[in-house]
């Protein structure tokens, strides 16, 4: 993921945004399919049973969706939005990240905070650096992420992280390679697709990391 919070195109199964008309990797969209009442459900882990539609997980293009009817229209029939849609796909997006670092956390391929991702660092072990969006600007810069794309998340605060590695709060995370790191990278991407506001080294309140 760049520093953005945008990955970078790879291969893989091509969906079409019913908003943009782009067709891009289907681990770039969010899933959403119309339940058997006629309500659009999110199927952000791209599972549930029906034609699916898509939409690029992008804040300003879920909201397009949802203001200009498009999911009726890519659904042609009659179609109920839940309310507050966009920030339920935020919070469904929010919660498989905290489910995969909390599982990382559990098997050893996740660790929190500044000495033991710097001795990852050390090791050549890290393979992605995460950092609270809310911790401060100075604290992050003592921590770089690996070379190359997809190396850097900072998308989460620092309460969110915490909550991951059952802690009050955590500044700095790290993940080990593997396959586990690729799948949160990629579902950390989408979440900041909706969070763009949130930049990977916002500036935030001074804090110690726990």
């Amino acid at each position: 993921m760049t520093r953005g919070g945008r990955r970078k195109d790879r291969d893989g199964p091509e969906r079409r945004c019913i908003v943009t008309g782009q067709s891009q990797p289907a681990r770039g969209l969010i899933r959403f399919v119309v339940g058997p009442d006629g309500t659009i459900v999110p199927d952000v882990a791209q599972k549930l049973p029906g034609r699916g539609i898509w939409v690029s997980s992008d804040r300003a293009a879920l909201e397009q969706a949802v203001r200009r009817n498009a999911f009726a229209r890519a659904a042609r029939q009659a179609v109920t939005v839940p309310e507050g849609l966009v920030d339920l796909v935020e919070q469904l997006l929010r919660a498989r990240v905290l489910e995969l670092l909390a599982l990382g956390r559990k098997s050893g391929q996740a660790v929190a905070g500044y000495e033991k991702c710097r001795d990852l660092a050390l090791r050549g072990e890290m393979a992605v650096l995460i950092q609270a969006h809310d911790g401060s600007e100075r604290g992050k810069t003592k921590l770089r992420p690996p070379e190359g794309p997809d190396s850097h998340i900072g998308c989460l605060s620092a309460q969110e992280l915490g909550f991951a590695f059952a802690r009050d709060h955590v500044i700095h995370a790290a993940l080990r390679a593997g396959g586990l790191a690729q799948a949160v990278v990629e579902e950390a991407a989408r979440l900041a697709g909706l969070r763009k506001e949130i930049g990977g080294y916002a500036t935030g309140e001074d804090k110690t990391d726990a």
